[in-house]
């Protein structure tokens, strides 16, 4: 498996779905902040004046929205909490699955490793050591940007943002692992973009939970992938908070088994 390992992180250093990707988290961002730094500093709001953005009137109603805020709580309602993160990270794991369907380069993979196992697991590692990147170096963007903004949000508590980004890692990284387990079941292009979208945006679990709390029996959702990014802990206060780490282990070994038994079952 090491070497079907190396081979995977060397194809990702090599395609751009990996660097567009990541660019356009990394531009979220901007905008993001640009946004903030019009509505919430008076430089800011001078521009956004000037340019018709918003009137005298309004500018005043809009002062301070990031009261409260600290640096992992932006960076959270940027990356996590609306689903972005899980849209582009997606979007990302399913052409690097479906690509070797598509073009059938998996023939020539099963060819020289005929371990079905061993495939599935270098996916789901490298995916994982991708999805560490992407959230370490998304991380660090927003605190520059928060730098170069003139510090719109004081820094969070390095011990918080260590527990925080350690759960997501492990939440995201099963989100990566039932893209892989729908990329196997459907080797299809198109099933595999619809599932990124709509598991990755939240538009299928929050519906659903909307729905199943009018009967007030939604409450088991909040332990989804999904919800569990939107809704875990972001510090540490009590045991009640690993939780979150039970969910990402949870799921990330329950599709990782299912996309080993389908692939393992169907011909290539």
């Amino acid at each position: 498996m090491f070497n079907l390992l190396r081979m995977e992180i060397y194809r990702v250093k090599r395609s751009k779905s990996f660097y567009i990707c990541f660019g356009m988290m990394m531009l979220a961002t901007v905008l993001v902040y640009g946004m903030m730094w019009m509505f919430d500093t008076p430089q800011g709001q001078d521009v956004a004046l000037r340019i018709g953005m918003i009137t005298a009137e309004e500018a005043g109603k809009v002062e301070n929205i990031l009261e409260g805020i600290d640096s992992l709580g932006f960076f959270r309602q940027i990356c996590l909490d609306g689903g972005m993160y899980n849209l582009l990270f997606g979007i990302w794991v399913m052409l690097f699955v479906c690509s070797d369907f598509q073009s059938g380069f998996i023939k020539n993979i099963m060819a020289l490793h005929q371990n079905r196992w061993n495939y599935i697991g270098s996916k789901i590692i490298t995916a994982w050591i991708v999805d560490g990147c992407y959230l370490a170096l998304h991380f660090l963007f927003a605190l520059l940007m928060n730098r170069v903004f003139g510090t719109l949000v004081p820094y969070a508590r390095w011990q918080d943002v260590l527990f925080y980004l350690s759960w997501v890692w492990f939440v995201t990284a099963a989100f990566a692992a039932l893209l892989i387990f729908i990329c196997v079941l459907t080797r299809s292009v198109a099933a595999g973009s619809v599932a990124a979208v709509t598991l990755g945006s939240g538009m299928i679990v929050t519906m659903v939970y909307g729905i199943l709390n009018m009967f007030h029996i939604g409450g088991w959702l909040k332990y989804s992938i999904y919800l569990t990014c939107a809704m875990g802990p972001q510090s540490y206060t009590s045991v009640k908070n690993l939780y979150v780490y039970a969910v990402g282990f949870g799921f990330l070994i329950l599709y990782t088994m299912f996309a080993g038994i389908v692939l393992k079952k169907k011909d290539i």
